[in-house]
């Protein structure tokens, strides 16, 4: 195998080790929601929505994009040879982290009631979002420590961090959640309100994701501290001493970009919130109505579709460093590219089938008599996993290649027309819940649109369809419509109870995994090589050629 054959095995497994630990995070937070949302209801939701989203925009806006962009710094010198300066670029992140950190803090805890009340229309969020106040802070550390360790090119104390910090964040969510939701219920009952309860469950629960940081904070704060006195054994070749300025004004220019970019998809969130909440308002539903449709689309409907899009994310994370380092070679980068894309798209189109296919039945087993309009949103709404994952990845590949303002006037364009149509939705044709579903894809694939258009233009790149799209694609709908049927049979024929839909969702879901994959490998979307990149990836390779199928 070529040396660049094996970088680029290597960053599609470090993207995978990282894709793996998302998936997990993921899963553990989809888990701990389900209690969550039955001890808070969708009203609890829709607060606890009001308040992280403010957060993640704080957050993001603040440190969010250091892990991105030390990776990037970090990798560029270890590209270069010089490792000598990487020790000052720790140092001169951590305090910009650790500044940026307090500063954010500050403005979410003494800004709550303004920034919930008057700017989402959601007041009974300050709470939680004051709650979360100190994890902006960790997070600005955290951070850095996960990107200095990204632009090694090991993705392995980042993703077992993240699964340390979902773990603790379930367990003390759930517990904090019920504690205080009863004690909201006393204040209610004092003051005969019925916000309070709602209010002091969901505070509960971002309670969790503020321990959870700062146990992550612990752990790879401790591997970091075995790693510098590693480094600090090794002898490194004598390179000019960049200045800690040089180095800030680096960092900053290369956060900027990343900042409004991803800050344009968080300030989606936070405006389509503010309208919705507003318009439909103004149209005559009442309020408690709005937070549940709310509560429903952020805490059902996205935390759903927000499990495989965690793919893209973990991808982007480890194509950004690898494709600094290839900057040189047109051609690797292409290929790079192509394969992350790829990669990508296997996991993403047959998820989205799978979720509009059974989005019914799973929304129902976790969260019983939930209102049908988040089956009808799961329904119509699961294509945005396959649109928001292809949008974050190429923000990270045109990130990567050092076109970093492309995906900030991308995601304005579409932020601008989003809002167009959110407005025209609701305002003109009276939609409900469902306003928020077409507009949120429609601002999925206007991304896609606009950033393979610039990736095209600017790698000279032409995109592979056949097993990139059409064979992933035809995979998954003969998995939709044969894993439907055999489900609509076992329940049938297990007589129609909860037990009998949890047992028949299980065996179609098992059996449309191993119908994709058949599909997939008999129709060679998948080549050796890109199976090994898989985790266990050899034992898939063994597994297929057992079966006679051509690599």
């Amino acid at each position: 195998m070529s040396k660049k054959t094996s970088n680029n095995s290597n960053y599609i497994l470090q993207g995978a080790i990282l894709a793996t630990a998302s998936i997990i995070v993921r899963m553990i937070g989809l888990l701990y929601r389900i209690p969550l949302g039955r001890i808070i209801g969708d009203v609890g939701n829709s607060y606890y929505s009001c308040a992280f989203e403010i957060y993640s925009l704080i957050l993001l806006i603040s440190s969010y994009s250091l892990p991105l962009a030390v990776s990037k710094i970090v990798s560029a010198r270890l590209g270069t040879g010089d490792r000598a300066n990487i020790n000052r670029i720790l140092k001169c992140a951590l305090g910009f982290g650790l500044t940026v950190g307090v500063i954010g803090a500050l403005v979410a805890y003494f800004g709550a009631e303004f920034l919930t009340g008057t700017v989402l229309n959601t007041p009974e969020g300050a709470i939680c979002l004051r709650v979360l106040a100190p994890c902006i802070l960790i997070m600005g550390v955290l951070g850095v420590i996960r990107g200095y360790f990204q632009g090694h090119g090991t993705m392995i104390p980042t993703a077992v961090s993240q699964i340390i910090e979902q773990v603790v964040n379930a367990v003390v969510a759930v517990v904090a959640a019920m504690y205080l939701f009863d004690y909201g219920k006393k204040i209610d009952a004092v003051l005969g309100t019925d916000t309070a309860a709602p209010a002091y469950g969901a505070s509960g629960s971002t309670l969790g994701t503020t321990l959870g940081a700062l146990f992550a904070l612990l752990f790879i704060g401790f591997l970091l501290v075995i790693f510098l006195k590693k480094e600090k054994k090794k002898s490194f070749r004598n390179t000019q001493q960049e200045s800690y300025s040089s180095i800030l004004a680096v960092l900053i220019m290369t956060i900027l970009p990343v900042i409004l970019s991803t800050a344009i998809y968080n300030l989606n969130s936070i405006i389509d919130q503010g309208m919705f909440k507003a318009l439909m308002e103004k149209i005559g539903h009442a309020k408690d109505d709005i937070d549940v449709a709310w509560g429903i689309y952020s805490g059902k409907y996205k935390l759903l579709c927000n499990v495989p899009i965690a793919l893209a994310s973990a991808m982007a994370s480890s194509t950004i460093p690898n494709i600094s380092k290839q900057m040189g070679d047109r051609k690797a980068v292409r290929r790079s590219v192509g394969d992350v894309i790829r990669f990508t798209m296997v996991i993403s189109i047959p998820c989205a089938v799978g979720l509009g296919v059974f989005g019914k039945e799973i929304i129902e087993v976790l969260w019983p008599g939930t209102p049908d309009m988040a089956a009808t949103m799961m329904m119509y709404g699961s294509t945005s996993v396959i649109f928001y994952s292809l949008s974050t990845l190429t923000n990270g590949i045109l990130q990567g290649i050092d076109k970093m303002r492309l995906p900030v006037i991308h995601a304005a364009v579409s932020l601008a027309l989003h809002v167009v149509l959110l407005y025209v939705l609701i305002a003109v044709f009276k939609m409900d819940g469902m306003a928020i579903v077409w507009s949120y894809i429609f601002f999925g694939v206007l991304m896609c649109i606009l950033n393979n258009m610039a990736i095209r233009k600017h790698l000279r790149y032409r995109q592979e369809l056949k097993r990139t799209f059409i064979i992933p694609i035809v995979s998954s709908a003969v998995m939709g419509v044969v894993s439907r049927l055999l489900y609509n049979v076992l329940f049938t024929a297990m007589g129609e109870t909860k037990i009998a839909m949890l047992v028949s969702l299980v065996a179609a879901v098992i059996v449309a995994v191993v119908i994709y994959f058949v599909l997939l490998l008999a129709m060679r979307g998948l080549r050796e090589r890109e199976l090994r990149a898989f985790p266990k990836g050899y034992v898939l390779v063994k597994v297929a050629k057992k079966l006679h199928f051509r690599l």
